[in-house]
C-alpha cells in the first residue's frame, strides 16, 4: 500500500506545481543593465533606454520617445501602446503585449504568465511590465525593467526608473503578483508585459536642436502652470502656442500666423531658432491679458498690445489688438539667436516693419501701416533726428513714437529697393567693426552724402500712403 500512496503523492504535487511552484523555478539574472533615471513621465522610455543601451545601440529616453510617434502636444510620456511601438522601430521584438487574467483564476493565470517572463529571462531577455507604482489607492501605473528572479528569497529583480541609484532592486514576489495585474474591472483584470527580445537593432538618427521629446516635456510643466481653465495649446515649432479663445480659433492662429511668419523670416534671415522653447501666450482680450501675465509672472504688462520676455521665455500678446504685434515680437527671440549684438534701432525697425505684413512672390514684405501718420508729420514739422543720430543714440529714450517709425520706414525704403536682406547680412558680419551699423547702412545705399539721401528718403516717406493700393 506505501508504495501507492507515494506514487499518488507524487502525482498530486506534480499537478499542483503551476499553481504554487514558483519557487520550484531556478534563479536567473540578466547582469550588467545600467541603471537610469527617468525624466518625469518617461518611464518606459528609460526603461527601453537601459535596454538598448546594454545591447549597445546608443539611444536615450529622447530617442525612444520619438520613435514613438506619440503627439508631443499632449504633454506626456508613452503609453504602453506607443511603446510597442517605439520597440519595434527600434529593433525590439516586444511579443504579445496585452493579456487578460480572470480575477477568480488570477493566482493560478499570473503564475503562467510569471513562468513565462522566466523563461524569457533565461533566454537572455528582460521584459518591461506595466503595473501599479506601490499599493496606496490612488497608485500610478508605472513602468519598470524586470531583470531576474532570485529563488533563494522567492523576489523579483527590476531595475527602478523613478528613482536614483536603483538598479537590481528586489521585491517580494507576492508583492510583485498583486501590483502587477491593472484591475480596470472587477472581473477580468490585465497584465501588460513587452519583452526586449532583440531582432535587427536600429540606431536612431540623431535630432539637432529639439525634438518631440522636448517639448513634450516641456508642454508637460506648461500644463502644470495653466492659469485656469479652458486654454488650448498648440505646438508650432519652435514655439509652443497657448491660447484661451475658442480651440479652433488658436489652432488657425498657431499654424496661420506664427508658422506663416516663422516659415517665411527663416526663409528670409535667420538660420537659427531661438535657444530655448518659446511660449506664445495668447489671450482673448485686455481683461484677461492683464490678470493672466500677473498670474504667470507676477508683473503688469508694459504695452496694451503684447511682449516679447526674454527673461520669461515668453511672447505676451492681447491677440484682441491683431495679429501685428505678434508678427513684431516673433522677430525679437529670432534677431536674439541670429545677431546677438543687433542694436535696437534695427532690431525693433525690422520688427516694426513686419506688422503689417503680406506675402509677395512667395516672401514675406512689410506694407505701410498706422506708423506713417505720424511719421510725415514729423517730417513736415522739420521735427526728425538724422539717421547717424538714431543709430547710435538710445533708442527707447524720450521716443514718443517717431524712432520706431523712422527705423521701420528706413526698413521699408531698403525692402522695396532690393537692399534689405543683403543690408541684415552685411551688418551681422561687419557688428565689431560698425557696431551701429551708420556705416554700413551708407555702403549698402551706396551713398557718400546721408544728408542728401535723407533729404530723398523724406520725400519718398511723403508721398506713401496708408492704406496702399490693393
Amino acid at each position: 500500500m506505501w508504495p501507492w500512496v507515494f506514487c499518488l503523492a507524487i502525482v498530486l504535487c506534480s499537478f499542483l506545481a503551476p499553481v504554487q511552484g514558483v519557487g520550484r523555478l531556478g534563479s536567473v539574472s540578466v547582469r550588467g543593465i545600467e541603471h537610469v533615471r527617468q525624466k518625469p513621465d518617461f518611464c518606459g522610455e528609460a526603461c527601453l533606454e537601459m535596454m538598448l543601451t546594454h545591447l549597445g545601440v546608443n539611444v536615450d529616453q529622447n530617442d525612444v520617445f520619438n520613435s514613438s510617434g506619440l503627439d508631443p502636444a499632449l504633454g506626456r510620456g508613452c503609453a504602453t501602446r506607443e511603446l510597442v511601438q517605439a520597440c519595434q522601430n527600434l529593433g525590439i521584438d516586444p511579443g504579445p503585449t496585452w493579456f487578460s487574467v480572470k480575477a477568480g483564476r488570477a493566482d493560478t493565470e499570473l503564475d503562467a504568465h510569471f513562468r513565462k517572463m522566466h523563461a524569457d529571462l533565461q533566454a537572455g531577455s528582460p521584459s518591461v511590465v506595466c503595473m501599479r507604482y506601490d499599493k496606496s489607492p490612488n497608485s500610478s501605473e508605472h513602468f519598470r525593467l524586470v531583470v531576474g528572479y532570485d529563488s533563494q528569497t522567492d523576489q523579483v529583480l527590476y531595475l527602478e526608473p523613478a528613482e536614483t541609484h536603483s538598479g537590481y532592486r528586489r521585491m517580494d514576489r507576492s508583492d510583485f503578483l498583486r501590483l502587477w495585474p491593472l484591475k480596470y474591472r472587477s472581473d477580468v483584470w490585465t497584465v501588460i508585459r513587452l519583452r526586449m527580445k532583440p531582432e535587427h537593432l536600429i540606431r536612431p538618427s540623431k535630432i539637432s536642436g529639439f525634438s518631440d521629446a522636448d517639448y513634450a516635456q516641456h508642454v508637460r510643466q506648461l500644463r502644470q502652470k495653466l492659469p485656469g481653465r479652458g486654454f488650448t495649446i498648440v505646438i508650432e515649432k519652435p514655439f509652443i502656442v497657448v491660447g484661451d479663445e475658442a480651440p479652433e480659433v488658436v489652432y488657425s492662429r498657431a499654424k496661420s500666423t506664427v508658422g506663416w511668419a516663422v516659415e517665411k523670416l527663416k526663409a528670409a534671415y535667420f538660420s537659427k531658432d531661438p535657444k530655448e522653447i518659446l511660449d506664445v501666450w495668447l489671450f482673448r482680450d485686455e481683461s484677461s491679458y492683464t490678470s493672466n501675465t500677473r498670474k504667470l509672472f507676477g508683473e503688469s504688462p508694459s504695452t496694451p498690445y503684447g511682449y516679447y520676455s526674454s527673461k520669461h521665455k515668453a511672447l505676451v500678446m492681447n491677440i484682441a489688438t491683431g495679429g501685428g504685434t505678434l508678427v513684431h515680437e516673433i522677430v525679437h527671440p529670432f534677431m536674439e539667436a541670429n545677431f546677438p549684438g543687433c542694436p535696437d534701432w534695427f532690431n525693433e525697425g525690422l520688427a516694426s516693419l513686419y506688422e503689417q505684413s503680406q506675402e509677395r512672390n512667395g516672401e514675406i514684405c512689410g506694407s505701410t501701416n498706422w506708423r506713417l501718420a505720424g511719421l510725415q508729420r514729423a517730417i513736415q514739422g522739420n521735427r526728425l533726428q538724422d539717421f547717424r543720430r538714431l543709430t547710435s543714440r538710445d533708442f527707447y529714450s524720450d521716443d514718443d513714437g517717431s524712432n520706431y517709425a523712422m527705423a521701420r520706414y528706413l526698413c521699408y525704403y531698403l525692402q522695396e529697393t532690393g537692399k534689405l536682406r543683403a543690408f541684415y547680412q552685411a551688418f551681422r558680419q561687419s557688428v565689431h567693426e560698425d557696431p551701429t551699423g551708420y556705416s554700413t547702412l551708407a555702403k549698402i545705399l551706396g551713398s557718400d552724402d546721408m544728408a542728401a539721401f535723407q533729404a530723398d528718403w523724406q520725400k519718398y516717406v511723403l508721398e506713401l500712403h496708408f492704406p496702399g493700393p490693393e
